[in-house]
């Protein structure tokens, strides 16, 4: 790689790493069950929504009654979204007349902005009112992102509570996520990308003339709007000239800055933050970009305040970026070496030649490959999915980083608080297997890991993997899932393998070519973004109300060191070796097989 590729990648990693420290601590105050002077400052519009909502703040709920309000919450929302998108053709805020969502689009569209995984099958400036994309989507991107937070604090409270049966308010964590955190930094965000240039109005498309006159080629449909078909069974197409381009406007700004903050992913416009109206200007690509590792990184930093060891933070990042920066590299340095089957040999110096530029193909020329590589692996590592450039002409290998990078279960960074509480989950699993090889009962930061948290544990990493694997075959058997496929062979296996993926660990990036919007994948990817959310929210509440209940354990001469450079190595590996030996096979049948192909070119 170039001097300049190794300076943005530095560059962006050392921002990052400089943000940890402050905006941890600001969120441990958040949260901390002691007042202070954050949450006395925002105490009379904590009380007032409160009071409005009927909520006790008071209340100290079991894990039981947390779950069953977290999931209740969330299932209203998604319903709500579900009949914005069916109804927004008689709703305000919709100047350009778009017509009501199809029943399985707006299913799909509803439970993936619920589960914060923000899948799209439908572009959002051809299809989504105004109305419906900021009081449907966009305040589902703060209220899942809250939830994901709310969920990991009350794990937190799990581990430093003694002989308790309470783990928290749902309602007031859920406040104060959104209150002193998404809502401050999003409001920030959106202002220097409004000054970046993203549009936040509510105006109708802008109509211009075209700076030169273009033909474009056309499909002939008949009156009821079904393609016509010629002799041989072909679509009858016609060439126009096309002088005029419609310029889609909205309240861009304000999702955006959220989409990425809360680790939402998406897109207001289809073409996501490769579009110039989304993703204007090199400071916005670097903002938008650190914004999606930006809360996953820092509550690390939460964790350790909130359990009284900042070493414990500072391990579970480090292990994070263990596995981070050299896929990171690996990618980059991928898509600079260029397609191996555009490699030659140059006679005259008897040496192989790579693709010229390296591979450009489907990347924004003003973002370059290294701006490209660094938005795919950490859109990746977090369950965000924006994109800045296609992830589906990504090369062989370049293509299958991110696509393990989801396949690794979202806790390399991970979403807002489903990260870390994912991450955790690992680490139950490193500490019982530590456990077993010495001998003795494993403990994590003072408490007994025994059969019942290894269990949930198990299930929460586990059931992804399953969701992964068994959506995929069903999807490569059944003749509908076959039937979006654009690029039958090698490389259709890993779309339909990257959508099963993506969808199964709540991330919605997609390699392109497969036709998704259709009541086959909508419902298929909808049940999977569905199992892939709530039953390990669940999981690890109930070991948040386990350990709870536990008294502490002194530290002996046999206890694990959790802070060490030791058990960094070891939870990395455990995440690893978990996802090697589940998606290997895949893999093999998949990107690895498409670069072999393409060496052997």
């Amino acid at each position: 790689m170039t001097a300049n590729a190794w300076l943005q990648i530095g560059l962006y990693l050392a921002v990052l790493l400089l943000t940890v420290k402050p905006l941890g601590t600001y969120m441990a105050a958040v949260f901390s069950d002691a007042p202070n002077r954050v949450t006395r400052l925002g105490a009379p519009i904590e009380r007032l929504l409160y009071r409005l909502c009927g909520v006790r703040a008071d209340e100290d709920m079991s894990w039981k009654r947390y779950a069953v309000a977290m999931l209740v919450f969330n299932v209203l929302g998604l319903l709500a979204v579900y009949l914005l998108q069916r109804v927004q053709q008689w709703l305000p805020l919709n100047p350009q007349h778009f017509d009501a969502v199809s029943a399985d689009s707006a299913m799909n569209t509803a439970i993936s902005f619920a589960t914060n995984t923000n899948w799209q099958g439908y572009g959002g400036e051809s299809t989504m009112s105004y109305l419906t994309q900021m009081l449907g989507l966009a305040v589902q991107n703060f209220l899942s992102a809250a939830t994901g937070i709310a969920v990991l604090i009350a794990l937190i409270r799990g581990f430093v509570r003694k002989t308790t049966q309470g783990i928290g308010n749902f309602w007031v964590d859920m406040t104060r996520s959104t209150l002193y955190v998404l809502l401050p930094l999003s409001l920030v965000l959106a202002l220097v990308l409004v000054a970046q240039g993203v549009p936040q109005n509510f105006k109708p498309y802008e109509t211009v003339p075209l700076v030169q006159a273009t033909t474009a080629t056309e499909t002939v449909k008949d009156a009821d709007g079904n393609a016509q078909k010629d002799a041989a069974g072909k679509d009858v197409t016609k060439e126009s000239q096309v002088t005029e381009q419609s310029l889609p406007l909205g309240p861009a700004a304000s999702q955006i800055a959220i989409k990425q903050l809360g680790t939402n992913g998406g897109g207001y416009y289809n073409a996501n933050s490769a579009h110039p109206y989304e993703n204007p200007t090199p400071l916005s690509n670097f903002l938008e970009v650190l914004s999606i590792l930006l809360l996953p990184a820092a509550l690390c930093y939460t964790f350790g305040a909130m359990v009284g060891d900042r070493r414990q933070g500072w391990a579970l990042l480090a292990t994070m970026f263990v596995i981070f920066v050299p896929l990171l590299i690996g990618c980059a340095l991928a898509e600079q070496a260029g397609n191996p089957a555009l490699t030659g040999l140059n006679l005259d110096q008897n040496a192989t030649v790579l693709q010229a530029g390296g591979n450009m193909e489907g990347k924004e020329t003003r973002f370059g490959i290294v701006n490209s590589a660094i938005w795919a692996t950490a859109t990746t590592a977090a369950s965000n999915g924006s994109v800045n450039a296609t992830h589906d002409s990504f090369t062989p290998l370049g293509g299958l980083v991110p696509m393990w990078l989801i396949q690794l279960g979202e806790v390399i960074f991970g979403g807002v608080g489903s990260g870390l509480y994912g991450m955790l989950a690992f680490a139950v699993v490193a500490v019982f297997i530590a456990g077993l090889m010495v001998g003795r009962t494993p403990e994590y930061l003072g408490k007994k890991i025994e059969a019942y948290e290894m269990k949930m544990a198990s299930l929460v990493v586990l059931i992804p993997c399953a969701l992964v694997v068994v959506g995929t075959a069903i999807a490569v058997l059944a003749p509908a899932g076959v039937a979006g496929i654009a690029n039958p062979g090698i490389h259709g296996f890993s779309e339909v393998l990257y959508a099963l993926s993506s969808a199964s660990n709540n991330n919605g990036s997609a390699f392109g070519g497969l036709s998704a919007n259709t009541p086959f994948w909508n419902v298929l990817l909808g049940i999977c973004m569905f199992l892939a959310r709530f039953p390990l929210a669940i999981g690890m509440l109930a070991i948040a109300g386990s350990l709870a209940a536990k008294k502490h354990v002194p530290q002996s001469a046999g206890t694990l060191p959790t802070h060490t450079p030791l058990f960094v190595v070891l939870l990395a590996s455990t995440v690893i070796v978990i996802g090697a030996l589940t998606f290997l096979p895949a893999l093999a049948l998949g990107p690895i097989a498409e670069q072999l192909v393409a060496i052997g070119h």
